[in-house]
């Protein structure tokens, strides 16, 4: 058995408009805004790390459960943008979080790994304690890097978000999850050593718009939930149109979809944990309320979590 204890998330102070981003590729901000939804995201500063954003972002977590580092047991933190090959941003992380002779993993895993993360510790936790769970990303040095492509640059932000997942108690209870991937589609989203994000986004919508609808209704199902039974969807944040098409082949309003997709763009791992950060400091848990986490990234990996309220 295993909690999800609380959620933490940090921003970058700068705010990247779609007029700006735009502007790098011949884009208007009413294009940016009509493909993706976005309006604004956020940038790191050039001294910052995805570890400092990583170690801000689990600090606010552990403050907000109440619970000190010395209890955290792992540390699992998933980037698709560490400054390094080797080591990731796992270790200086726990540095910096003040983590003593922890077990720190990287999970190098673009936008589904935050829900990678949360499955796997969801399996660990009742043998290994208190897991931090953190999604960190500094894609504003991806998207930076030339040839930049008008359908990619303006597409992401910085950003953070953490979860605690524990075998004791919390928020929410993990009911079950399902994780899956399919390397047939590797070459259709990824970024080389030191080149920019390449991405086929015919494919990406067309795959993510049928393998999030079926991922989650195969965890719903094992429990007998229908998926308008769920009270929210916390999703990684990719494209405004993709949760609205989710949503509609779900059967459900779009707006059991949280979305803030409009404020900090595409942070890919980061995504899902923010918006659940986030959903959790506006909404009062009710005992017995499911929610559903999911997410789709490159790999291709995706895949769902059921949590119910306790």
């Amino acid at each position: 058995m295993a909690f999800l204890k609380a959620f933490g998330s940090w921003l970058p102070e700068r705010v990247v408009t779609s007029e700006e981003a735009g502007s790098w590729v011949g884009a208007d901000a009413t294009w940016v805004k009509n493909v993706s939804g976005i309006l604004e995201r956020r940038f790191a500063r050039e001294d910052e790390t995805v570890a400092d954003l990583a170690a801000r972002a689990g600090a606010d977590c552990l403050e907000r459960a109440g619970v000190l580092a010395s209890a955290v047991k792992m540390l699992l933190v998933a980037s698709g943008s560490g400054e390094r090959q080797f080591p990731g941003p796992a270790s200086a992380a726990a540095e910096k979080l003040g983590l003593k002779d922890v077990p720190a993993i990287d999970l190098p895993l673009a936008s589904a790994g935050s829900l990678f993360a949360m499955s796997l510790a969801s399996r660990l936790a009742e043998q290994v304690g208190e897991i931090l769970v953190i999604g960190a990303e500094k894609m504003s040095r991806l998207v930076a890097r030339e040839p930049q492509e008008r359908g990619v640059a303006v597409l992401f932000g910085d950003g953070a978000g953490a979860c605690l997942v524990s075998p004791e108690s919390g928020l929410c209870e993990v009911v079950d999850s399902h994780i899956a991937s399919d390397g047939s589609f590797a070459g259709d989203l990824y970024a080389d050593e030191g080149g920019p994000v390449r991405m086929n986004g015919r494919s990406v919508i067309l795959q993510a718009s049928r393998k999030i609808p079926a991922a989650i209704r195969a965890v719903l199902e094992r429990h007998g939930i229908l998926p308008e039974q769920v009270s929210a969807f916390l999703m990684h944040q990719a494209n405004q149109n993709l949760i609205v098409r989710i949503a509609e082949a779900l059967g459900v309003p779009a707006e059991r979809f949280y979305s803030n997709i409009a404020r900090y763009g595409n942070t890919s791992s980061a995504s899902m944990l923010i918006a659940a950060a986030e959903w959790a400091r506006e909404h009062s848990f009710t005992p017995g309320e499911q929610v559903v986490f999911a997410g789709f990234g490159a790999g291709f990996h995706w895949g769902a979590l059921l949590a119910r309220a306790v």
